[in-house]
């Protein structure tokens, strides 16, 4: 088989004039052997040719290759060209390509032969995308342009040098980027034994722990004394997600003839810099007294606390206008009683002036950064990938408007790559609460997520509730120093009244123009703000009479029809 060498982490084959041909991340080609004719050849072809990625931390391990069968090198290497299990995404086992992958050798993962494949040899593995069998559908999040092969494998190689070598969904390669950067084990010397044995490696999340009660989703099995009253009841169930929330203007507001909308960057990867989670089992304790640097789950009455902030110039408390969302529900409305919230949202009450009397707990006393590293990477892969676009950290306000106002008509790799960054990021975060995909023994019993040590639901509710109070913050200091008050939030994206049609309008500012510290910031920085979009007025009273949130419709091109 051939001998040449190549430094890349993956390969797209095509088929050209009959021959299999492996496209490259540098943008070159090379024909692929004659002997080529099945997945074990291609297989050990990656492996002979050095494909494969190096290992993103001194305790982690080389990533084997990435082989990317586009429909026309399926037909090539005698795989099916279609798959007729859509419900599991897998080809029979009695098929023959899994018999002769068998028969040479090669070991399949409990998922089969499906869209996304690990094929293991002894230490070895290869890993498989499959373009017809789904690998890159819509529900996978690349939206990468699987129609050139050459412009594929550049894409995804960018995505591999930049993020983690692709191994599924983008939700899918973040959990992978997660433990790329801090594995759970390393390999030590045992003195004891003369021996070398896996340790655990500080930081990291070594093994699969339970949740608290609260935090449990219905279907766990420690969910399966919970009345249906209880699982929609704050008071039992730990209920931190994103805020989504409008109202009518009031009638000065309604004098505004524009709304505009502001889209904070890659938001929930914002939160998560620096944040302290948990690490480990979760304790429970009565009455404790509340510390804003431990995370975990804290029963609280908000019901009757009073929304304040000190005024910028008198540094005295002032109270919020009624027309604020609350920063303790998802729906803003004013909580009605106890509930479970995690650290982030205590820390953020206590700031507003709040008094916290936690009537019990569940802490993780041991905590860290753990998405630390996690963060880090995928914020230079953002930048840089921004970079590539024409949109720089430091560029004035008016160009970075207009460079993000054509960003899309641009390199289309990049637009793609850019998508793909941030769907990581997002897709990540929600997968650390996967819930049971098909049939189950029973309602309650146990699905193959919980075996993972990134299944933490735990962490997920604390990324959250940092992203909505952050958002929260940055409106209290707009309205402080603007007098704006927001009209609707739904996540990332908030709408305000303006006498303009432009972001430039609400966004807060210093005296001397600058922007003011701790408020709306435009700029591609993850946490600053770009333009979602600008309507008038009368289109945000009609989307509100249509019961519909107009922060979901904001952006120009979707459909502004009734919300579901």
């Amino acid at each position: 088989m051939n001998e040449t060498s190549y430094t890349a982490p993956l390969a797209v084959l095509d088929t050209a004039e009959g021959r299999l041909v492996a496209y490259l991340p540098n943008v070159q080609s090379c024909a692929v052997p004659a002997e080529v004719t099945d997945l074990s050849s291609a297989a050990e072809w990656a492996l002979a040719s050095g494909f494969g990625a190096a290992a993103l931390s001194q305790y982690g391990e080389d990533v084997g290759p990435l082989l990317v069968l586009t429909e026309s090198a399926v037909e090539a290497l005698g795989l099916p060209t279609g798959m007729d299990d859509r419900k599991r995404l897998r080809v029979p086992d009695d098929h023959p390509a899994v018999k002769e992958l068998d028969e040479a050798g090669w070991t399949l993962s409990r998922a089969g032969l499906g869209p996304w494949t690990f094929l293991f040899k002894g230490r070895t593995e290869v890993h498989v995308a499959v373009i017809p069998w789904g690998a890159f559908d819509e529900q996978m999040r690349w939206a990468v342009p699987t129609d050139d092969p050459g412009a594929l494998a550049y894409t995804l190689g960018l995505y591999a040098e930049r993020v983690v070598s692709p191994v599924g969904s983008t939700a899918g390669c973040s959990l992978a980027l997660m433990t790329a950067v801090r594995p759970p084990s390393r390999v030590q010397f045992d003195r004891g034994t003369g021996r070398m044995r896996r340790t655990p490696v500080p930081g990291s999340l070594s093994v699969a722990i339970d949740p608290a009660p609260p935090e449990a989703p219905d279907e766990h099995p420690l969910a399966a004394e919970r009345t249906r009253e209880e699982s929609k009841d704050p008071g039992h169930v730990l209920v931190e997600e994103a805020l989504a929330w409008y109202r009518e203007p009031t009638e000065a507001e309604a004098a505004a003839p524009h709304v505009v909308g502001l889209d904070v960057n890659v938001a929930f990867l914002a939160a998560a810099s620096r944040l302290t989670v948990g690490l480990g089992e979760a304790v429970y304790t009565d009455g404790p007294a509340f510390d804003k640097k431990i995370p975990g789950a804290w029963l609280v009455d908000f019901s009757g606390a009073e929304l304040r902030t000190k005024d910028l110039t008198t540094k005295q408390w002032k109270r919020l206008p009624d027309e604020f969302p609350s920063p303790f529900t998802p729906d803003g409305k004013r909580p009605t009683g106890p509930a479970w919230y995690a650290t982030p949202t205590l820390a953020y009450a206590a700031e507003l002036g709040i008094e916290v009397r936690p009537l019990a707990a569940w802490l993780r006393p041991d905590a860290g950064g753990y998405l630390d590293l996690w963060h880090n990477r995928l914020r230079d892969a953002y930048m840089d990938t921004l970079a590539d676009l024409g949109i720089t950290d430091g560029m004035d306000e008016d160009a970075f408007l207009a460079g993000m106002a054509t960003v899309k008509e641009r390199d289309p790799e990049a637009v793609a790559l850019l998508s793909a960054i941030k769907q990581t990021a997002k897709g990540g975060i929600g997968k650390m609460r996967e819930r049971p995909q098909g049939k189950r023994p029973g309602k309650h019993a146990p699905w193959s997520a919980l075996k993972r040590p990134t299944w933490r639901p735990d962490i997920r509710a604390a990324v959250i509730s940092a992203a909505r109070v952050g958002a929260h913050r940055k409106m209290v200091k707009t309205w402080n120093r603007s007098g704006l008050v927001p009209l609707a939030v739904l996540s990332d994206c908030v709408v305000y009244p303006s006498a303009y049609p432009t972001a430039r309008a609400v966004v807060p500012r210093k005296d001397d123009g600058t922007p003011l510290p701790g408020g709306w910031r435009l700029g591609p920085n993850p946490g600053y703000v770009k333009e979602e979009g600008t309507r008038t007025m009368e289109w945000y009273r009609e989307m509100t009479a249509k019961k519909a949130n107009p922060a979901r419709f904001i952006k120009e091109g979707r459909d502004a029809g009734r919300e579901e």
